[in-house]
């Protein structure tokens, strides 16, 4: 069972660093990301090795959400992108990269312009979120950049936890309800079907 991802970061603090570094004027000036914290090789949150951006701000209060720190948009630093990137570049066998949160389509702008320096790198990327597949396709009518932003992504994990349909034997997810969503597959086709696994095409 997953342990608290804050306490994760603070436990291994010496390969966290990004988190615990003061906000500059470079961050201030600069694209950044505000996040909770950061995973530099995780084999929780996706397939392979990933770098993992825990995105601070959420809306959606999940009951029994095992990260309530991560829910407010007040808290948590913000980082350069630049930095960002210059971590994964650091490490040659990271796989993929993924964006969970908080919610990371609460922050689309910052996070499409990492999208799409992450696929220029060949890395497999996945986004979590607590917005059903089809509450997204309301909001890309009117936001063009998120619908760029799931385009570029590989995969989703979308829909809220719900308490009540928890399950740990879901592969990447906590409840039942939630749902892997090829993204390459639905942009071709329109259609949502939802997968069991997440392959990594090499």
């Amino acid at each position: 069972m997953r342990k608290n991802i804050l306490k994760e970061f603070r436990d291994s603090n010496s390969r966290y660093n990004l988190i615990d570094s003061e906000e500059t004027e470079e961050s201030k000036n600069h694209e950044s990301l505000r996040v909770a914290g950061i995973m530099k090789e995780s084999i929780v949150d996706g397939p392979g090795i990933r770098y993992a951006i825990f995105c601070q701000g959420c809306p959606h209060d999940c009951e029994g959400c095992h990260n309530p720190s991560t829910h407010s948009f007040e808290e948590g630093k913000k980082i350069e992108i630049s930095r960002i990137l210059k971590s994964i570049d650091e490490n040659p066998l990271i796989q993929g990269v993924t964006f969970s949160g908080g919610e990371p389509l609460c922050q689309v702008r910052p996070f499409l312009n990492l999208a799409k320096e992450v696929k220029k790198r060949n890395l497999h990327l996945l986004i979590y979120t607590g917005y059903t597949i089809e509450e997204l396709e309301k909001r890309m009518k009117k936001e063009p950049e998120l619908e760029e932003l799931l385009r570029t992504a590989d995969h989703l994990i979308e829909g809220r936890f719900v308490q009540n349909l928890r399950n740990l034997s879901l592969l990447y997810r906590g409840s039942s309800n939630q749902r892997i969503i090829d993204l390459k597959e639905y942009f071709s086709t329109g259609e949502i079907i939802p997968c069991e696994n997440i392959i990594i095409n090499s």
